[in-house]
């Protein structure tokens, strides 16, 4: 039977090992724990090294054209075919990735910080700010995304930074609600009180005892968020509202393959999977890192 000293002495000696045994360790756990989270996460460091490194992986430049390989198929040279122009589907797709992990990652980071600064100041304060903006967030909720999106691309105009804004305008409302209800159970707890006792102002609580405790949920929240702005990025390109040519995008490669499909399938097919397989491996990570952080969730190891 283990006695508190052995398990003291025990978790002793698992601080004291290398950083990188710890960490390989706590990546072994993750691998045994959640599997298909294990797989969500190779999917996702995968896009990440494509979109990183896409100069030094991608065989050819995105929009050099050959007319006379045009709609070939899998070849020693190109291996997924190439397109109408004569042009390199595996680097385009390599190209694309780039586009989509970029994206992903700026929209993410730019409506979480609305989202968590709304839901911080609302959910701490509460009254009549607190109602004021979240019937505002029910109003905004209440519009279909794709109609939102569409209009917000109508007035600011069609480019990558107005995508940017559209994506992380049309995301943050929604995340903010969820923001302030973990703000709003959290407010009440000892040790919030206790700060206040002893003369913490209001925003050292929000940012030392309550920002914190919201950082797991925060996590879960962007590596969900990812998946959803890729296919959302995806989506407008596809309508030709997204990342205007000559910059390959999944969407807009699955648009203009629609035309050929029946001349040229694999013009759909590989963009196609390029989007399922990383919402996918988004999707089952978010989740699996939900289940690991969030203390409801997780249980006892």
């Amino acid at each position: 039977m283990t006695t508190a000293a052995d398990a003291w002495t025990l978790r002793e000696a698992r601080a004291a090992r290398p950083l990188y045994q710890r960490a390989s360790g706590r990546a072994w756990w993750f691998v045994k724990k959640k599997p298909l989270g294990a797989v969500g996460a190779f999917l996702v460091a995968l896009v990440l090294v494509m979109g990183i490194f896409a100069p030094w992986i991608a065989p050819y430049e995105y929009g050099q054209q050959n007319l006379r390989e045009k709609f070939k198929g899998i070849s020693s040279e190109h291996l997924m075919g190439t397109d109408e122009l004569g042009r390199d589907m595996f680097t385009r797709i390599v190209y694309g990735a780039r586009v989509s992990v970029t994206i992903g990652f700026t929209v993410v980071v730019i409506s979480v910080t609305l989202a968590v600064a709304l839901g911080l100041i609302t959910g701490y304060y509460g009254g009549w700010f607190d109602t004021l903006a979240q019937r505002g967030v029910d109003i905004w909720i209440a519009f279909p995304d794709l109609i939102l999106l569409i209009t917000i691309i109508a007035v600011f105009g069609v480019g990558l930074p107005q995508l940017i804004l559209a994506l992380a305008i049309n995301r943050f409302a929604g995340g903010s609600r969820i923001q302030r209800g973990l703000v709003l159970s959290l407010k009440n707890n000892q040790y919030i009180e206790a700060a206040r006792a002893l003369g913490a102002s209001d925003l050292r609580i929000m940012v030392r005892h309550l920002l914190p405790n919201l950082v797991p949920f925060i996590l879960v929240s962007a590596s969900i968020g990812l998946g959803t702005a890729i296919l959302a990025e995806s989506s407008l390109s596809f309508l030709g509202l997204g990342v205007p040519p000559p910059h390959p995008t999944w969407g807009g490669m699955l648009n203009k393959g629609r035309t050929y499909i029946a001349l040229a399938p694999h013009m759909v097919v590989w963009p196609f999977l390029a989007l399922a397989v990383t919402v996918f491996g988004f999707n089952v990570l978010g989740d699996a890192l939900r289940d690991v952080l969030d203390p409801r969730l997780r249980g006892s190891r």
